[in-house]
């Protein structure tokens, strides 16, 4: 993977390298919220407000305070250094719109599953997408205000993920813990593919 693109006027000037990556995690798990934190533009959110129509199919366990859903994607970007550029694809955390996965996953490099340790086992459709699709992906823990600490061996015993998957604590809400949470990754993707990925 060539991290340095040159523009096709002849002028030698550089363009930095473009990567796809998909956030992804259970519904309330932080997806927009970590979207929202690391883009450098505004983010595309398509939130809509929760009604009494969802009721039966919006299980609020833990969440009770989520007040709106992501009904298609959030899109934001994030400049890692002069050479590679990040566009994040949050993608809808409900059974009823996993139909949109399939596209928002097209020309994937990667995936971030947001872990909410209050709802562990709603992260599980999230990994079982990417480990059946191959699709390299990290898994960052949303460290959520007054939630249960879990340390993270005892984690990863119950996601029963493989030893090379990168596992991380994060607070989707912070920057630049969302940006380690991403630097992971794309070292994590170099490392599968024997490819160096220059990060900051």
């Amino acid at each position: 993977m060539d991290s340095v693109r040159y523009d096709r006027t002849g002028t030698g000037t550089r363009v930095p390298l473009a990567l796809k990556i998909l956030v992804a995690g259970g519904f309330g798990a932080g997806k927009t919220t970590l979207v929202s934190a690391l883009s450098e533009v505004r983010p595309l959110q398509t939130e809509e407000i929760l009604t009494g129509a969802g009721a039966d199919t919006d299980d609020l366990s833990g969440v009770e305070g989520k007040s709106t859903t992501t009904v298609a994607m959030d899109f934001g970007r994030i400049t890692i250094n002069d050479d590679l550029q990040l566009y994040l694809f949050g993608t809808p955390g409900q059974d009823r719109f996993w139909f949109l996965w399939d596209e928002l996953a097209f020309g994937a490099l990667g995936a971030v599953v947001l872990a909410d340790t209050r709802r562990l086992a709603d992260c599980f459709p999230s990994i079982d997408y990417f480990e059946q699709r191959g699709i390299p992906f990290v898994v960052g823990v949303n460290c959520f205000d007054g939630s249960r600490r879990f340390d993270l061996p005892t984690v990863r015993r119950a996601l029963d993920l493989d030893p090379e998957v990168p596992l991380v604590l994060c607070d989707a809400r912070d920057r630049q813990s969302g940006k380690l949470v991403l630097i992971s990754l794309v070292e994590h993707v170099a490392r599968q593919r024997g490819e160096p990925v220059p990060v900051a």
